[in-house]
């Protein structure tokens, strides 16, 4: 059987396994639940990734039995700052607490395969050689991981909290053994072991700051009550917007309505802890799995305009939301969060804040 069929043979069972179990184990169930509400919306209904933003499988054989509970509470509450995948742990202003998040990884881990532990150390490692690293990382895996300033269709590599928290032999099972069943392939035997040190010790040297630990997060406890105004240039005229599919309209259009002082209101649709961490200036926080933060919006007319990182996903559900409710005016910031920033558009920014890698081009 080769590693694709197995890798989707693990990913069937998995799903059938969890949805039979999540009915009787009541941790499973709320594990289920947290999924469905914060998660599926990017990974998928079934987990296999690429549902948004290039969000990556988590169904993935070679990645659940190698992922630690310690590794995926990191990424569950740490996030991806970066990306869309925001800080979900209450400690640093999102809507887990402890107990979801251990649901949440049993929920994961349920159907799936063995746990493989893997040392923290690689015994007899040889430190590999960064600089050839390099020349392989560009030629092999560039296309796919991005730079440490550019992302690209699959995991970013240079992400701060991920090579904080991935050690090396968690890095090199994923190289040698691949993520079926996505497009990430085995590459051992292609490469020699030499050379894969070779490739993880370039991409450990893409941390941000080298071999520093990212900060935690910008915001400890919950969010702060809504302060400051809803509506920004309250006595402007209306934007004319023209819309694409009638639902987006170009980061460009929104900064020309801005800088001509037009009524409208900006809504950023993704966890409080990245609008703490990075936000379009004037912006106020409407998470998207939060509809009671669209309760205090004027219902007059007002344009009222919502963006996220995907670009336009979590952010498509809050103006879903609005229309539901018959606000008359509304529409995506198509391009998102990171796109307005690389522009050189208005935002606030937390202090200390790397810069975001620029988003992954849109598809042809």
């Amino acid at each position: 059987m080769n590693e694709k069929l197995a890798g989707l043979l693990a990913v069937l069972a998995f799903g059938c396994a969890a949805k039979k179990s999540a009915a009787a184990d009541p941790v499973l169930e709320r594990g289920r639940r947290v999924y469905g509400q914060f998660c599926a919306t990017c990974h998928g209904a079934t987990g296999n990734g690429y549902a948004a933003d290039n969000a990556p499988s988590l169904r993935s054989s070679t990645f659940l039995a190698t992922a630690s509970d310690e590794f995926l509470r990191d990424g569950i509450a740490r996030g991806r700052p970066g990306t869309a995948m925001g800080a979900y742990g209450r400690a640093l202003g999102g809507p887990l607490g402890p107990e979801e998040v251990n649901a949440l990884i049993a929920f994961l881990r349920q159907g799936g395969p063995p746990r493989v532990e893997l040392p923290r150390a690689l015994p007899g490692a040889a430190p590999g050689n960064a600089k050839s690293g390099k020349v392989l990382y560009e030629t092999l895996c560039m296309r796919c991981h991005g730079t440490p300033i550019q992302r690209s269709s699959a995991v970013h590599l240079a992400n701060p909290v991920l090579l904080a928290t991935a050690s090396d032999a968690f890095l090199r099972w994923a190289v040698e053994s691949g993520r079926p069943p996505t497009s990430m392939i085995p590459w051992k035997g292609a490469l020699r072991p030499a050379q894969i040190d070779d490739v993880i010790a370039y991409v450990r040297s893409m941390a941000v700051p080298p071999g520093a630990p990212p900060p935690a997060g910008a915001m400890v406890g919950p969010p702060a009550p809504r302060q400051g105004p809803i509506v920004l240039n309250p006595k402007g005229r209306a934007p004319d917007f023209t819309l694409k599919e009638t639902l987006y309209v170009s980061i460009d259009e929104v900064k020309r309505a801005l800088d001509e002082k037009r009524r409208l209101v900006i809504a950023d649709a993704r966890p409080p802890s990245d609008y703490e961490s990075l936000h379009i200036t004037g912006a106020i926080s409407t998470p998207y799995y939060d509809t009671r933060s669209l309760d205090d919006l004027p219902n007059d007319g007002t344009w009222v305009l919502a963006y996220c990182a995907c670009p336009h996903h979590v952010s498509g559900e809050v103006v879903a939301e609005l229309r539901k409710r018959g606000y008359k005016n509304t529409a995506v910031i198509d391009e998102g969060i990171f796109a307005w920033q690389h522009k050189g558009y208005p935002v606030v920014a937390a202090p200390g804040l790397p810069p975001s890698p620029a988003p992954p081009p849109p598809h042809p």
